[in-house]
Order: C-alpha cells, then sequence, then structure tokens
C-alpha cells in the first residue's frame, strides 16, 4: 500500500511538470550538421563540453535572480504544492495531520517548504561554485539523444566562460536539503532521515521529469503562457548565431 502512494505522490509530481512549459533555451549544439571528428568526440562532449558551433553566453546576475524568484516564489510551485497536497490529502498523509481545510493547509505549506529550501540550496549552492542552474536544450535530433541529455542535465551545470559542463554537486543535494528539512523540522516525530532519502529521490526524479519537459514541450517565446509571463524560467538566454 506504501508503494502505490508513493507511487501516485510521484506520478502527480510528475504529470504537474510535463504541463508545466519550458522557456525556450539555448541549445547545446549548433544548427549544423556533425562533421566525423565531431561524431567521434560525441560521449566526451556530452558531458563535459558544450558542442562546436554554440556560442555559450553566460547569464547576468539579474537573469539568476529572476530565475531564483520565480522558481522560488512563482506560480508553478504554489501550483504544485496544491495538487501534491491533494494527493497526500487523498491518501492521509502523513495520518497525524488527519482531514479538513487546516490539515490540506498544512500539506500544501509542507510541499511549498520543501520546494523552497530545494531551490535556494540549488541556487546558493551553484552561486557559490560559480555554476551556471539554467537548463540548455539540446541542439541533436531523435528522441534518445535528446531524452538522454535531459536526464544527464539533471546533474550537470555549466561552468565558466566556455560553458563546459560538470558534475553538479548542488543539484545533487538540492532535493535531499528539502525533503530532509521537511522531515527534521516539522514532519511527525516518527518519520526519519531515511524516509527523507526516499522522498529526496521521488523529488530528484521529479526533477528530472521537469527538464524532459522543457526538452520536448517548449511552447515557443510567442505560445499562450509566454504572453501571460507563466513560461518556466528554468531556461538559458539565447545564444548568438
Amino acid at each position: 500500500m506504501k508503494v502505490w502512494r508513493d507511487g501516485a505522490l510521484v506520478l502527480g509530481a510528475g504529470l504537474f511538470l510535463c504541463l508545466t512549459p519550458g522557456a525556450g533555451g539555448q541549445s547545446a549544439a549548433g544548427s549544423g550538421g556533425n562533421t566525423p571528428s565531431q561524431t567521434q568526440d560525441t560521449s566526451q562532449a556530452e558531458w563535459t563540453h558544450t558542442q562546436p558551433g554554440l556560442t555559450y553566453t553566460r547569464p547576468s546576475e539579474k537573469t539568476k535572480l529572476e530565475n531564483y524568484l520565480f522558481d522560488a516564489f512563482g506560480p508553478y510551485p504554489i501550483v504544485g504544492a496544491a495538487i501534491v497536497g491533494g494527493l497526500q490529502q487523498a491518501y492521509n498523509t502523513p495520518p497525524e495531520w488527519r482531514q479538513g481545510a487546516a490539515a490540506y493547509g498544512e500539506r500544501v505549506g509542507s510541499n511549498f517548504g520543501v520546494a523552497l529550501v530545494s531551490t535556494t540550496t540549488r541556487y546558493g549552492l551553484a552561486e557559490l561554485l560559480g555554476e551556471d542552474t539554467l537548463y540548455y536544450r539540446c541542439g541533436c535530433k531523435g528522441f534518445f539523444l535528446r531524452f538522454k541529455h535531459a536526464l544527464i542535465s539533471t546533474l550537470a551545470a555549466r561552468r565558466g566562460d566556455d560553458g563546459h559542463r560538470v558534475f553538479s554537486f548542488p543539484a545533487l543535494l538540492a532535493p535531499y536539503a528539502g525533503t530532509m528539512t521537511e522531515t527534521l523540522g516539522w514532519y511527525p516525530s516518527r518519520y526519519s532521515p531515511k524516509d527523507a532519502f526516499r522522498t529526496g529521490n521521488y523529488s530528484l526524479l521529479a526533477y528530472a521529469g521537469g527538464n524532459v519537459a522543457i526538452e520536448f514541450l517548449y511552447g515557443g517565446p510567442h505560445s499562450l503562457l509566454s504572453k501571460f509571463h507563466l513560461t518556466s524560467k528554468r531556461a538559458a538566454p539565447v545564444p548568438d548565431q
């Protein structure tokens, strides 16, 4: 029963993320075709380098601050907390919070708090380490290549003036910082760090789902949601071609 309940919560979060439109980020490759030498180095470039033909544009401090504020306090974390809170209410999780409007508000507040701590950890540590946390859409073609790019980007960031890709400890730690704060801070005492680690895994998977949504469901700068300023801010600046 616990497995099915957790699966429903993850599904709810995943569906919400898939409905969240991603902004058009800077592509990870140029518009031209690959030469034989470029193809030979694909596996290395996939993780550590921007691909040939890409002009990397490092985001300004203003852009990073705007992204953080939108990701932390914008409509999506609020709506996401409400959706997951509704699922938790339906499954009476945690049971100590019981039912009713006050209990629902407590669950929504808890989910929003987890998201806030995770987002603040990701952006804060990335700033200290000089990492660029924005998502860079793949310039490649084909479902599996783009899907692979989205998954790799979950634990990667750009660094330096050339925008080379590195393994990102802020991206790895952020989901667990949120769930650990929840478990040790305001959740019922019977929950342990082991539970926080388990739910942190789900948060990491949900973040990967968000990257997949940005990669495949981008509606463009002229989409309806863009006109209402509701596109995801986790987007890289558009490069000079």
